[in-house]
């Protein structure tokens, strides 16, 4: 499928920008424009990445593997709003104002998509690992990254960093598969279409 190497382009920036964005709040990269610039896109070249997983493994996975496409994508593109306020928005606003949307509504947006992404991330991964299109290491390594990694207000930062990177580590083996997936057939039972050619005349 023409999707899957874009897709796991994707996937390969979103594991460089996991582990830039641990770097620079672990303190290993400087704390500039640029690297504030990109932070958010992390989540959304994850998301695109993550569209072109579940096209792979959408012939296996059944419905388990839609549901949790779904909460996960979802919990991506809110992740991805996340991030843009924080380094967007936030920035310019004082210190009181920012309090008072995190004690209000913005706070509770804030962990209502923390939770749908986690969800997500534990559905998604239960299916992607059923469907055996995808390498289980991979796929355990982004689950097991991103629960402290949907949990940012919830762990330590140590441990929320540590996830980053993990969840890299997986996302960056699963790509490697859907970039190998773009040259090799799909088969009849990954959701791939087997044609069968057509019988000469004479033995029709």
């Amino acid at each position: 499928m023409r999707l899957y190497r874009p897709a796991a382009l994707a996937g390969f920036a979103c594991a460089a920008l996991l582990v830039i964005n641990a770097a620079r709040r672990g303190g290993l990269l400087p704390e500039t424009a640029l690297t504030h610039a990109i932070a958010p896109f992390g989540a959304l070249t994850g998301l695109l990445a993550l569209t072109g997983l579940y096209l792979l493994i959408r012939g296996t996975a059944g419905t388990l593997g839609l549901v949790g496409f779904l909460l996960n994508a979802a919990g991506l593109a809110g992740a991805f709003a996340v991030e843009y306020t924080l380094h967007f928005v936030f920035p310019y606003l004082g210190g009181d104002t920012v309090g008072g949307l995190l004690a209000g509504g913005t706070g509770r947006a804030f962990l209502v998509t923390s939770v749908v992404l986690l969800a997500g991330v534990l559905t998604f991964g239960t299916a992607a690992a059923r469907a055996g299109a995808l390498p289980v290491p991979g796929v355990l390594l982004y689950a097991a990254g991103m629960i402290p990694g949907s949990l940012r207000n919830l762990v330590p930062l140590p441990v929320y960093l540590a996830g980053l990177v993990v969840a890299a580590a997986g996302v960056a083996w699963m790509s490697t598969r859907l970039w190998n997936a773009a040259e090799t057939p799909a088969p009849a039972g990954a959701g791939g279409v087997v044609r069968r050619r057509s019988a000469p005349a004479d033995q029709r």
